[in-house]
């Protein structure tokens, strides 16, 4: 492959990122218009953009292993169509219910897509190569998530919520015709069969987690729904772990979660996954809610996000990851990520923008870039290449269902704030500020939580513990 053919299909890859990922933050502002166009309640509006989360992240694990099974091509082009559908389909929606199923249809498309190219880069590209295209592929996902803020608010505030779908729309459609024109034809090698019922338990396990996470918040924790979803999760997750010991080709491979990178880099990558998306999640609310920007200079405050997030994992990941390894990489990231949203927490009305509130926005986006690439490394490395399928959709699922969770969690932490400084007098304002602080806690929390694992599990970070403590036994006396 010339070197020019290189460079586009390693573009077209990852602008497929960078538009899954910009979907998936594109309606964070522009939710209030919607809601105040569609005449939407409150469930509905959360819904708009549950919907999203609900297919991508229940359907990409086995959307990856179907990339490795039909064909990373086919699983690419496939994608972008039906992401493109959805699109379509949203940007002419004139209700709920069809606006709803459109956000479904683009969560499908999105989680066809991702890992389809990231099971490419994973096949075609091994050393120095990897590192530094995966480093891209990180860029896209940072800058996307934060250019969605920005896009979203500025299309938003000039012609309306419906110019944020045809966007999508005429982007998703740009990859789709890039995809047919790079992506090389899938290689026929020998015939693997594909577990149908493993596939179809893993699904149902994923979707229906996702699904009790997403109405646990306005059905409640006891509800009919939540505790349905709650059982078929478990009864899914249990026919499916009975399952795949007898499969001639799993899903997932029993034997790979027995690899600490792959079983540890699944909760690092819940917790963090949770910490980082969470992260524009709550920041939005923060510029909007807080600090009281409009919708078009709220998209205008996320942009140094994106500008940092892509020149930190273009320009600063690569050399990082090549000195250090991806594991440790994880750590510094995690902590990061732990300190930005400590300092969210404190931010309050009236703080300036300039001094106090991008340099922590330039932090979180350094924390994002640290931790999400470098756990996708830890989880692929632990697994076998013909499996990069599985290997991207594991990565993206685990991060995107802690995610939701987090999401929720967090949501719950601000409500229960918010309430609680209500309740004790305090004014709207201080309940807003009260609640917000109190999320941010939590994902602080949810960061925490993952550098504790990692530790424990990532096989070099053990190593350099066990090491050092070698060293001091053998360290003689102090002479004095």
């Amino acid at each position: 492959m010339s070197e020019h053919r290189r460079l586009s299909l390693v573009l077209t890859l990852v602008a497929a990122q960078l538009v899954v990922m910009m979907d998936s933050s594109i309606l964070n502002v522009a939710l209030p218009s919607i809601a105040e166009d569609l005449d939407l309640s409150a469930t509905a509006t959360a819904w708009v953009l549950n919907a999203y989360f609900l297919t991508f992240g229940g359907l990409l694990l086995v959307s990856g292993r179907a990339a490795d099974i039909v064909g990373r091509r086919r699983m690419f082009l496939a994608g972008a169509a039906v992401l493109t559908i959805g699109s379509v389909v949203g940007a002419l929606a004139a209700d709920e219910v069809t606006l709803i199923c459109a956000r479904l249809l683009q969560g499908a498309g999105a989680a066809m897509l991702s890992p389809a190219a990231m099971s490419v880069i994973l096949a075609r590209f091994t050393g120095e190569d990897r590192t530094r295209t995966m480093s891209w592929w990180g860029a896209a996902s940072t800058v996307g998530g934060a250019l969605g803020v920005t896009v979203g608010g500025i299309l938003t505030g000039s012609f309306g919520w419906n110019s944020v779908m045809v966007v999508t729309a005429a982007f998703s459609a740009a990859i789709l015709l890039a995809g047919w024109a790079m992506l090389p034809v899938d290689e026929k090698g020998s015939r693997r069969s594909f577990d149908a019922t493993g596939a179809s338990l893993v699904t149902v396990a994923a979707v229906a987690v996702v699904y009790a996470v997403l109405a646990a918040p306005h059905a409640g924790l006891v509800s009919p729904e939540v505790i349905v979803a709650t059982l078929a999760a478990v009864g899914a997750g249990l026919a499916f772990a009975l399952v795949e010991r007898r499969a001639s080709d799993p899903v997932l491979p029993p034997s790979a979660l027995r690899d600490a990178r792959v079983s540890g880099g699944i909760v690092v990558n819940m917790l963090g996954g949770a910490a980082r998306i969470a992260c524009f999640v709550l920041v939005a609310l923060l510029i909007q809610q807080v600090l009281r920007y409009a919708p078009a200079v709220a998209g205008l405050a996320m942009l140094p996000t994106s500008l940092a997030g892509f020149a930190v994992s273009t320009l600063v990941l690569p050399r990082v990851l090549r000195r250090f390894g991806p594991e440790k990489v994880v750590l510094a990231g995690l902590g990061m990520l732990v300190v930005a949203h400590l300092l969210f927490a404190s931010i309050d009305a009236g703080a300036p923008y300039i001094w106090r509130v991008l340099p922590v926005l330039i932090l979180a986006a350094t924390g994002v870039a640290f931790s999400f690439t470098p756990t996708t490394l830890v989880i692929a490395d632990g697994m076998a290449a013909r499996n990069a399928g599985v290997s991207s959709g594991l990565a993206s699922a685990t991060a995107q269902i802690g995610g939701a969770i987090g999401i929720a969690v967090f949501g719950a932490a601000n409500a229960a704030a918010y309430a609680a400084t209500v309740d004790a007098g305090g004014t709207s304002a201080a309940a807003v500020d009260a609640g917000l602080a109190a999320a941010h806690l939590a994902a602080a929390g949810s960061a925490a939580a993952a550098i504790l694992i990692a530790m424990l599990t990532f096989p070099a970070l053990r190593t350099t513990g066990a090491a050092r403590r070698r060293a001091g036994q053998a360290r003689p006396a102090d002479p004095r």
